[in-house]
C-alpha cells in the first residue's frame, strides 16, 4: 500500500510530532511496508478458528473476602514519618 507524504504529515500532525522533511519519504516507505505486511495477514484463512481475547488462557486469582481485624490508630501511625492529631501529615499536593 502506497503512503503519500501528505498522509505521513497528517498522521504526524495528529500525533503532534515534528517530522524532519528529509525523513518523510523514508517514513512513507516504512509505513507502506508495514501496511503491506498487515494486508498479507488479512489474507490468512481463519475459517473455523475460535475468537480469543487473550493470547494465553487466564484465570482470575480471586480470594475469599474474609473479614478480619484492622489496625488500631496507634499501630497504623507507628512508622509514619510525621503525624498530627491522630492523622498522617503529608506534603500539600494541590494548590
Amino acid at each position: 500500500m502506497k503512503i503519500t507524504k501528505e498522509e505521513v504529515l497528517h498522521v504526524a500532525k495528529l500525533a503532534r510530532l515534528d517530522v524532519d522533511e528529509a525523513l518523510i519519504d523514508k517514513f512513507a516507505k516504512q509505513i507502506g511496508t508495514i501496511l503491506e505486511y498487515v494486508d498479507t495477514l488479512n489474507q490468512v484463512d481463519t475459517e473455523g478458528v475460535a475468537s480469543t481475547s487473550h493470547a494465553i488462557s487466564l484465570t482470575n486469582a480471586f480470594r475469599e473476602d474474609n473479614e478480619r481485624d484492622t489496625f488500631d490508630k496507634e499501630s497504623a501511625l507507628a512508622n509514619a514519618p510525621e503525624k498530627e492529631d491522630g492523622s498522617f501529615v503529608v506534603p500539600k499536593v494541590i494548590g
